[in-house]
């Protein structure tokens, strides 16, 4: 449906007017009921969050008549082919999307194409943007043969048509499975099935988190032919949590307990992962939420923690992107006051660095939760670990879909996780409370996947990737191009508007109709 649904817009690009009194405020609902739909998941974690899901929502609606009012100045006043200008503003629209307000990419139009492996190997070259551009140009072209005004019938856009989406597919076919990669090590993907809410943070629920994954664990251990040679925990899943202090930093006004106690909670942690590595026998990936007492005061951190077969914590990385709403509120740190009118006990900090793991000879690079999203984001964290000489061989996420109770999010999600996979060349793990756990190699193709809102097990042998990436190297080269074409697009559209305007004044003559201020 992907492939057509866009032939509507593109109609009305090509018209020389708009239908209606208010076009864009026709074309602004429609876009809100559809994200509505798209991102009603939202909804489910707290009665609070459907706040963020209607303004989400209403935020996203905008880029409906926007891509339909920049496409038209392009069409109109630049002179553009329908063909070029529907793809180009459309594949900007959804870089500036990737961005603005810390950034969101799920459902793009590419996304539809997650797939469809030999389609998607352009992602090496473009990022997941180039696959929208090819999607919406191949919309385009059928729908300029389409007879309107002054146009009759025309059957040779059905040329370009087939020619892009076939150099796509011809170079995903030179492209896919071209390097067979070295054997890496056996990892075992750990999916609980626990449901989260905000309030349930009780140690009975705690208690029953840690069962349910220890023994998921064990079984995974069971099969002595493929023993897993570490074990990956999602995101938060150690319950348990762990506090660190900085030498010289003073307790938080909340913490009454005496020195000594504080000694001993400092401790509990990493003693409770070296415990649970030494009964399992194997290395762990452990998500945890970790809580540091610095000099500057308390900071939260969701982190990743790497656990040796001994015992000993060899590594941490602390999440990076974080989510708004979701994980901080914005200027909370200057008007504290705005956490009371949240569902959020406090906001989380941000981690300043990218992290890499050696185990068994494989070096592992974790994320965590929707920082998968984003192209740009790993992106940079894989080239910052290039740039210190430790670029990592297989991408891991840690991720806790619990809040979305086994809904559509979680399609949303993995399919961002392949795309991700294509653009870096190397293979990405995901581990998953309530799913989708999943082994996606460097070709985007799922090798395994986890069940919808279930336990699972997944026992995956990633064969690392020897191949290069473009889109590594040089980032949204191409979505950038087009964004800045939809700045020239909204420039040309703006000026013009107001130069009418003007001309209207001076010569007593009413506005330009509705509908047609962009073309």
């Amino acid at each position: 449906m992907a492939w057509i649904a866009p032939l509507p817009w593109v109609w009305l690009i090509r018209r020389q007017q708009l239908p209606g009194r208010r076009p864009y405020t026709v074309l602004t609902v429609a876009g809100f009921c559809f994200w509505m739909g798209a991102l009603h998941w939202l909804r489910l974690p707290h009665p609070v969050t459907s706040i963020g899901w209607v303004a989400l929502s209403f935020y996203f609606a905008f880029y409906v008549p926007l891509f339909v009012g920049l496409s038209r100045v392009a069409v109109h006043r630049l002179r553009f082919p329908v063909m070029l200008a529907a793809p180009i503003v459309w594949t900007g629209l959804e870089l500036a999307r990737a961005h603005l307000l810390t950034g969101m990419t799920m459902a793009s139009l590419g996304h539809t194409q997650y797939r469809w492996a030999e389609l998607i190997q352009v992602s090496d070259l473009t990022g997941a943007f180039g696959v929208s551009f090819i999607v919406m140009f191949v919309a385009a072209c059928l729908a300029r043969m389409l007879p309107d005004g002054g146009h009759r019938w025309a059957f040779w856009p059905l040329v370009p048509a087939v020619a892009l989406p076939g150099a796509a597919l011809f170079y995903g076919h030179e492209r896919i499975g071209t390097d067979s990669g070295r054997a890496g090590l056996r990892i075992a993907l750990i999916q609980g099935s626990v449901d989260i809410k905000l309030e349930n943070d009780s140690l009975p629920v705690r208690q029953r988190i840690f069962r349910e994954y220890l023994d998921l664990s064990r079984k995974a251990l069971e099969n002595r032919s493929r023993r897993p040679e570490l074990i990956i925990w999602p995101e938060s899943m150690f319950p348990w949590g762990w506090l660190t202090v900085e030498p010289g930093a003073k307790k938080p006004a909340w913490y009454q307990r005496s020195d000594a106690d504080l000694q001993r909670d400092v401790e509990s942690g990493p003693a409770t992962m070296a415990a649970l590595a030494k009964e399992l026998g194997v290395p762990l990936l452990l998500g945890v939420s970790r809580v540091h007492f610095g000099l500057d005061g308390e900071r939260c951190y969701n982190s990743a923690v790497f656990v040796s077969r001994g015992g000993e914590l060899l590594g941490r990385y602390d999440k990076m992107h974080l989510v708004m709403f979701g994980e901080y509120t914005p200027f909370v740190e200057y008007c504290p006051w705005l956490q009371h009118f949240t569902p959020l006990t406090g906001s989380a900090a941000a981690g300043d660095r990218a992290a890499a793991f050696d185990a068994a000879g494989v070096r592992l690079s974790p994320s965590i939760c929707y920082e998968t999203v984003l192209s740009h984001v790993i992106r940079r964290q894989v080239n910052a670990l290039a740039a210190e000489g430790r670029e990592p061989e297989v991408l891991v996420n840690l991720t806790n879909d619990g809040w979305f109770w086994g809904s559509s999010e979680l399609d949303l999600h993995l399919a961002c996780g392949v795309f991700r996979a294509v653009e870096c060349r190397k293979p990405l793990l995901i581990a998953a409370n309530t799913g989708f756990s999943a082994w996606i190699d460097g070709d985007g193709r799922i090798h395994e996947q986890g069940p919808r809102r279930a336990p699972g097990v997944i026992v995956a042998e990633p064969r690392l990737d020897g191949r290069s990436s473009w889109y590594l190297a040089h980032g949204d080269w191409f979505a950038g191009a087009c964004l800045a074409v939809c700045g020239l697009c909204g420039f040309v559209g703006i000026y013009g508007q107001l130069r009418r305007r003007r001309q209207a004044r001076a010569t007593d003559a009413p506005d330009s109709p509705a509908g047609v201020s962009f073309g």
